[in-house]
């Protein structure tokens, strides 16, 4: 098997494994970047800073939540026959026969 498919198939067994246990890395970056947030805010005493990066977590979860949809918009028009075929396309042949 060669490297770039040992790769391929190692990124998708971890894409599996984190799907399966749910920890997205939008959400492991949103909470640690407000734990990051208060450790500026209240232990640092620098509320700007920690108000800045206390910002980012909603960033990160509508970035993840906009490539969700895209993800699964492409997977709808598969099975309702986009580009690549899908469903529609595969009963239209069998109805044909």
């Amino acid at each position: 098997m060669p490297t770039s498919m040992a790769n391929r198939g190692q990124q998708q067994q971890a894409m599996r494994a984190a799907e399966k246990t749910g920890m997205d890395p939008a959400i492991v970056a949103s909470a640690a970047s407000v734990a990051l947030s208060w450790y500026f805010y209240f232990v640092k005493g620098d509320k700007l800073t920690g108000l800045f990066v206390g910002l980012w977590p909603p960033t990160f979860l509508a970035f993840a939540s906009y490539f969700e949809q895209t993800r699964m918009s492409e997977m709808v028009d598969q099975a309702t026959g986009g580009s690549s075929g899908g469903v529609v396309q595969s009963l239209e042949r069998v109805m044909q026969r």
